[in-house]
Formats: C-alpha cells, structure tokens, sequence
C-alpha cells in the first residue's frame, strides 16, 4: 500500500471520529473552536485573556495540545475552568481521537469548548477535530507573507487573528499586506487585530465569541445564560 494510500485511510478514520464529535457537541449545544497558529504566535496567551473575561460560572472547557510538558494546561488551569493537556509525544497535530478520548465528561453541559492546537501551521490544518470553526492566529512577529506560504489554514479558517500588534512599531510587517493576503487566499475571512500585552482587539474578540455561543445554542433545545443573546 502506497503512502499517498495510507493517508487517505488515516485523514477518512479521523474524519469518522469528528463527526461523531460534532453530532455529539451539536446536540449538547456546544460551541467548539479550533486555534491554529506557529510557536509563539500567542494561542496561550489569548486563551488567558479569554478565560479572565468569562464568568467562572460559564460552562467552558479547555483542551491544550503540545509535543511535550504541561505548562499551557497549567498557565491556563488558574482561570477556574476545567482544563486538560493532551500531550502528542511528537505528534505535530491533534487529531479526532485523541480530542474524543479526552472530552469524557464534559460534552453534555458545556456551552463552549476551546482547542488550542500544536504549534504548527500545516500538520494540524488537514485534521478535523469535530469543531465549528478554526481559527487562525497570525502574530506581527512572523510576517505578512504567512498566508501566501501556508495557505491551506487560512483557507480554512473562519478568523484570523492579527496577534501582537503592541509590537507593530518594534517589527517590519505591514498590517494592510498580511490582510491583503489572507483575504487572497479566503475572500471571506474575517479578521480581528489584537494584543494580550494591551487588551486592544479583545472587546471585538470577546463580542464574536458570545454572538458565536449564542447562535450555537439557539439551534439547541436549550439556549445558554449569555447576556449577549
């Protein structure tokens, strides 16, 4: 059997899996967002923010993939949120198993469910983890030409997020370009600039956060506790 073969059988039993994920999440009303980005373009960090402006009382979870440690769970665990680390142990992706294997537990009442992938920009990009949307992160710190060189993911994003532009003064990237070409590869992205260091960008981040949860849940039987809806 050829490779080209065997990543057909992997990519369509990986396919299965997220499927029944999102039957599963769907039904339960629960919004699933996959954050794809390269090392260091500030997933973590975002998620921090993120978990600091919800209500402790909302029903969210966290899974956070990396190659190795538990450091991402453990910075993002002090937000009083359930929180688990899935470690790939040199996987350079997650894939619908290992989230199926780990959302034991939590589909049935959760409104929100929020996947930080492996740091990467092309393994994670061909793997259906049974979410709504993926979300790209872009940091000012890797440069304009990101969504020419790896189009796939920005393809296949719903957002991007412009990470990082506290730094925008400190760096040679040019904002209008890297919109530009996102919006070449998907015309329809949407995009929202941001910083951690700052907490510019976030109000509109958490605004598209709520009005996504609040749509999910309307097609649900039930409808969640969000002022928003």
């Amino acid at each position: 059997m050829n490779r080209v073969a065997v990543e057909k059988r992997v990519l369509s039993e990986n396919d299965r899996i997220a499927a029944g994920i999102r039957e599963r999440l769907g039904g339960a009303g629960t919004l699933s967002l996959n954050f794809i980005g390269s090392p260091g373009a500030g997933k973590t960090a975002l998620l921090e923010k993120t978990l600091e402006r919800l209500s402790t009382e909302a029903a969210v979870a966290v899974l956070t993939g990396d190659i190795q440690t538990d450091s991402d769970a453990r910075r993002l665990m002090r937000y009083g949120h359930p929180v688990k680390q899935i470690t790939t142990a040199g996987a350079c992706h997650l894939d619908a198993r290992m989230v199926e294997r780990h959302l034991e537990g939590w589909a049935a009442h959760l409104d929100l469910l929020l996947i930080e992938n492996v740091g990467n920009l092309v393994c994670p990009t061909s793997y259906d983890l049974g979410e709504d949307a993926k979300i790209v992160v872009l940091s000012v710190t890797e440069g304009e030409e990101k969504p020419l060189k790896y189009p796939g993911i920005f393809r296949k994003a719903e957002l991007m997020i412009l990470n990082k532009i506290d730094l925008l003064p400190y760096v040679p990237f040019n904002r209008d370009v890297a919109r530009e070409n996102a919006r070449r590869i998907h015309p329809e992205i949407q995009i929202i600039e941001a910083s951690s260091t700052t907490g510019a960008g976030l109000d509109e981040w958490m605004g598209w956060l709520a009005a996504r949860v609040c749509s999910k849940r309307v097609t649900a039987e039930t409808k969640a506790e969000y002022a928003s809806c």
